[in-house]
């Protein structure tokens, strides 16, 4: 009977997730003709195609996509198997995705702390909205991910709260003076766009979409040069910019949650996900 080798297996998750045999190559340090060897090994194995060509690199098969499931199963038993016998601890790739907000707010401290703790498991960061990280989990391109979820959200699911401001640069900015007030957002998909141009419309308030950038650091650029009023998360407040209040209208309450691209994540993927959960919590309130 032919048997799953452990290394084509990673090759081909690392195919899967980059998209391209040559990202695959840099992932797991081989060269591509050697990953294109191990695809075609692979395919030899189970006797179908688990590739095809597209425009930008390779996809997966019918066979590729029942394969990339058993392959995280084996994989994450292996690896645990060997951290557990040998002692060694954990080790691995992890792939997390997360919001730039919370990278710029959240993230550097949780990949130090996590590090220090285990220092022979490799975290690729994937910044992106959301939208786009939800995407990502389902195409199994990513492991784990920090999204926002609205404030009605199952609170099970919510690690801790946060908040959307307003944001410009100055206090009691002219922009405040408008008959239009012109506002910088993100995509129209986004949840700061949505609760945006929802509480202006609540509120009667004309605005018009002055700037449009999916990148934190667009939106803070936008905002600094007195150009338009801007919505990030509070987390993410810089220094030199200003919270707005009134005549703006208050804006919803987000929840950052985990989400995980499987059901069945790894035991590095899991460890980094509960690290993340307890660090991100907010104390208890007593009394």
């Amino acid at each position: 009977m032919a048997s799953l080798d452990i290394a084509l297996l990673r090759s081909f998750v690392a195919v899967s997730r980059t998209g391209s045999i040559s990202g695959a190559a840099l992932q797991v340090g081989r060269t591509q003709s050697a990953v294109s060897m191990q695809m075609r090994r692979l395919e030899t194995v189970i006797g179908r195609p688990i590739l095809h060509r597209t425009g930008t690199g390779v996809g997966l098969t019918a066979t590729g996509d029942r394969l990339l499931a058993y392959a995280e199963k084996i994989l994450s038993a292996h690896d645990e198997a060997v951290a557990d016998l040998s002692g060694t601890g954990l080790q691995g790739a992890i792939s997390f995705g997360c919001p730039e907000d919370y990278l710029t707010a959240f993230v550097p401290d949780l990949l130090k702390g996590f590090t220090e703790l285990n220092d022979k498991v490799e975290i690729e960061v994937v910044c992106a909205p959301t939208v786009e990280l939800r995407h990502l989990l389902h195409r199994r391109r990513i492991d784990v991910a920090l999204i926002s979820l609205p404030e009605d959200s199952d609170p099970g699911a919510i690690i801790r709260p946060e908040s959307f401001v307003w944001v410009a640069n100055a206090p009691a900015s002219e922009l405040l003076q408008h008959k239009v007030t012109p506002l910088a957002l993100s995509a129209p998909d986004t949840l700061d766009h949505r609760a945006a141009c929802n509480a202006m419309d609540r509120a009667g308030k004309a605005y018009r979409i002055a700037f449009a950038s999916n990148s934190l650091a667009g939106l803070l650029a936008i905002a600094r040069s007195g150009q338009a009023i801007s919505v990030i998360t509070r987390s993410a407040m810089p220094d030199d910019l200003y919270v707005l209040g009134s005549p703006m209208p208050p804006l919803p309450g987000i929840g950052i949650s985990m989400a995980y691209a499987s059901v069945r994540p790894s035991a590095a993927v899991r460890a980094f996900g509960e690290f993340v959960k307890n660090n991100l919590r907010l104390p208890a309130r007593a009394g």
